[in-house]
């Protein structure tokens, strides 16, 4: 996967920022309410009612967790119409976090010795990838070649970010400091993720041929990563000299500032083969935008309402999928088609909100039922 993936860990280091700024109120965005064909479909669940997204691939096939009639939570891979429960290590939990154009599936499980492994699912069986040495693993991303990156602990409980590759698990080290978490990998096999460094600071990071370079940041001391191209570069945000937070783009060994479209907030979440990065962004008067940024300029695609980095993502084709609200308030799923911003809408007319973008354009998510648990969903736009 070659867009957004974000580990719980990037997740949470990003909340901390946005706790410490004001709220600003939710605005209705400036979407379309014409349906422009999208057809919505339920995914179902696993026999408990309730099931969630994560991920999917190029083929449709989309991956997440579900609950079982045992009340666990089990990952699962929905392909052509059908959810299979892929099971677990042991320990009676699992959660699929991603999956490749060959149906290969990782996520995290817990073990018959209830310790949590990152796994590898691949045809119907799944392996345990171990740790480096701790009780815990996870994995956050897998690319086509079938390497997988996430983050584990060691023996002396510190976690490092870990590169999988053809039955080896290979500590990814850090940038001088304790801790390490992997985020995302390349086609290419660029590793994107964050680091303690000597002095106490947390950096982005690049690993590529055995090496970790430290990407900087732009004079505040933090920068968190989002994704990584095939090209080996790599977007996310980091804080200002001024302490304001702003997007990033790293390429060449050099670190730009994206700027925002006015406010001082702004996050790159994603970025595709050709350079162009989708994010979201303040403006002067406090509004929060969906954004697109080019080699060129910063395009304004509208009003969404919401800090939400969930499920922004950018494909090939220079679409982008998001969250937004409606006019009432309502959270919905939206996609940037490259003309308008499109709502996904919702199976109930509820609530809804998107997980994940492929190349054909399709976006995985989750929706409010009738039945009141959310299901993942998957939207396809003509």
């Amino acid at each position: 996967m070659t867009g957004i993936s974000s580990s719980a860990s990037t997740l949470f280091l990003a909340a901390v920022i946005l706790a410490s700024m004001a709220t600003v109120p939710a605005q209705g965005p400036a979407i379309s309410s014409d349906p422009h064909g999208v057809r919505l479909t339920d995914l179902g669940d696993l026999g408990g009612g309730s099931s969630y997204a994560n991920a999917l691939n190029d083929r449709g096939q989309v991956v997440g967790e579900s609950s079982t009639p045992s009340s666990r939570q089990h990952g699962f891979l929905w392909s052509n119409g059908r959810m299979f429960d892929l099971g677990d290590l042991g320990g009676g939990s699992s959660i699929a976090m991603a999956v490749n154009n060959r149906g290969q599936v990782v996520g995290r499980s817990s073990t018959a010795s209830q310790e949590t492994h990152a796994f590898l699912w691949t045809d119907g069986v799944m392996s345990d990838l171990g740790t480096l040495g701790g009780r815990w693993s996870e994995a956050s991303d897998i690319n086509e070649p079938g390497q997988v990156v996430g983050s584990s602990t060691r023996a002396d409980g510190q976690s490092h970010a870990f590169l999988w590759t053809r039955g080896t698990i290979e500590d990814l080290g850090t940038l001088g400091g304790e801790t390490s978490w992997a985020v995302a990998i390349s086609n290419a096999g660029h590793v994107a993720g964050h680091s303690t460094t000597a002095s106490g600071e947390n950096h982005a990071f690049l690993w590529s041929d055995g090496t970790m370079i430290d990407l900087g940041d732009l004079g505040g001391g933090l920068s968190v990563p989002a994704a990584v191209n095939n090209r080996g570069q790599v977007v996310g945000l980091s804080l200002t000299a001024s302490s304001e937070t702003h997007a990033f783009l790293w390429s060449d060994g050099v670190m730009k500032d994206l700027g925002t479209l006015g406010g001082d907030y702004s996050q790159a979440t994603g970025i595709n083969s050709a350079g162009r990065v989708a994010g979201l962004s303040y403006t002067a008067s406090g509004e929060i935008h969906l954004v697109l940024w080019t080699p060129e300029e910063i395009v304004d695609l509208g009003r969404i309402g919401t800090t939400s980095d969930t499920g922004l993502e950018i494909n090939e084709h220079g679409q982008v999928s998001g969250d937004s609200r409606t006019p009432s308030g309502m959270p919905h799923a939206v996609l940037w088609t490259g003309r308008e911003l499109v709502d996904l809408g919702a199976l109930d007319g509820g609530g809804s909100y998107a997980e994940g973008l492929n190349n054909r354009g399709q976006v995985c998510g989750g929706s409010s039922t009738a039945s009141g648990p959310d299901h993942a969903v998957l939207w396809t736009v003509a």
